[in-house]
């Protein structure tokens, strides 16, 4: 029997985190994973960089059924005190755009500070571990693994959701809350890849790696700009990783490929210097020529400026500014960024992240109800819920 104040399963971003915090209090810790590494979400993300916060991180940044959670974690432990960790560990790091903020090597920088962190605060990490069986006691938990037994007084759950299922995600938070009975929203991916109706997929499947400057709208009228990414599967990019998050089967989604110009305006403008060129000269200026030959007819691309009509015009228009397309669906869990849903927030503590009904039950991280935009959000949810559970444990 190995006895322990605080079992974390989970050795992802927010349980790093919570371990690193509560060591820091002379709490005897454990951190259970059943990988064989820690930190795989962080090593992969940001294309091997990390996007670890984001600049300009606020509770509106984020997706919950109850949108007020998150606001007291974020407020407690910001960015700011991120970014001074990262420092206090000299790790270079660079803003992207839209606050978005990278190690200039490597995701391993991320994690080594983790681990660095954890050493300090005497935390233990046991990888190859699964979980067989939680028990409740008058005052703690009892832990089957594959490996020991354990007690412990607090256990929280760090176990992500179910996005990207190759890195070892499972459903296994949620059992716990159900065997606590705590609610779950139905769960989704989310940040994540459209992919197309067949019709669609053909016509667009020359487009394959053609990416430009769009913004994408939601039918409830939520928006993003941020580049559009046409591949042999659909549509995907930032603006429609963002936009998936607030989309529902069988809604469309408008997008506008042209959003820094009033088309009709540019036009009339460059129709008093230039009224005999032809209409694709000028729009080559502004989009690919392979995207204008899928969505526009030769005769019109080839049509002389001067000769335009308002049918011309109002389809140009249509196309190109508010082009609507009705997703066939997602790629889903398999290449999600996070999953959408989950612990039902109003179960859970906003300060403590603890089980309002379960004494010394603490969830942290993705496997809540709470899900970021891309952008370094959710690893600033992960270091804030992850810090908020540290204090308590």
């Amino acid at each position: 029997m190995k006895q322990f104040d605080v079992i974390i399963i989970g050795a992802s971003a927010a349980g790093l985190m919570c371990a690193i915090e509560a060591g820091k209090r002379h709490r005897k810790v454990v951190v259970l994973d059943h990988t064989n590494k820690v930190g795989k979400k962080i090593l992969m993300s940001g294309g091997g960089r990390c996007n670890f916060t984001n600049y300009y991180t606020s509770p509106e940044n984020y997706i919950s059924h109850n949108p007020h959670f998150c606001k007291s974690a974020l407020s407690r432990y910001t960015q700011w005190d991120f970014i001074a960790l990262v420092e206090k560990h000299s790790v270079p790091y660079h803003e992207k755009t839209l606050g978005q903020l990278f190690c200039d090597h490597k995701s391993k920088d991320i994690v080594n500070i983790l681990l660095s962190e954890c050493e300090s605060a005497n935390v233990v990490i046991r990888l190859n571990t699964d979980i067989h069986n939680i028990e409740p006691l008058e005052a703690g938990y009892h832990l089957t693994t594959s490996n020991e037994i354990y007690q412990c007084e607090s256990l929280v759950i760090a176990t992500g959701g179910l996005s990207i299922p190759t890195l070892g995600a499972t459903p296994f938070g949620y059992k716990v809350a159900e065997q606590f009975g705590l609610n779950i929203w139905q769960t989704s991916a989310g940040l994540v890849p459209f992919t197309l109706h067949l019709e669609d997929k053909e016509r667009f499947a020359s487009l394959s790696g053609v990416s430009v400057y769009s913004t994408a709208t939601s039918e409830s009228g939520d928006t993003f700009a941020e580049n559009l990414l046409f591949t042999h599967r659909g549509l995907s990019g930032p603006a429609i990783l963002q936009i998936s998050s607030y989309w529902h089967p069988g809604e469309y989604i408008e997008i506008n490929l042209l959003p820094n110009i009033n088309i009709l305006d540019a036009l009339e403008t460059y129709k008093q210097k230039h009224p005999k060129v032809q209409l694709k000269t000028f729009l080559s200026e502004h989009l690919p020529k392979r995207l204008l030959a899928v969505f526009l007819s030769n005769s019109l691309l080839d049509a002389p400026i001067k000769s335009l009509n308002k049918t011309d015009l109002a389809l140009l228009t249509q196309q190109l500014q508010s082009w609507k397309i009705k997703p066939n669906g997602t790629e889903g869990y398999r290449t999600a960024e996070v999953t959408l849903g989950g612990v039902d927030c109003n179960e859970i503590s906003s300060k403590t992240m603890e089980a309002n009904n379960a004494k010394g039950l603490y969830f942290i991280g993705e496997v809540l109800d709470v899900s970021g935009w891309l952008g370094g959000y959710n690893f600033q949810w992960a270091w804030a819920s992850g810090w908020c559970a540290g204090q308590v444990v």
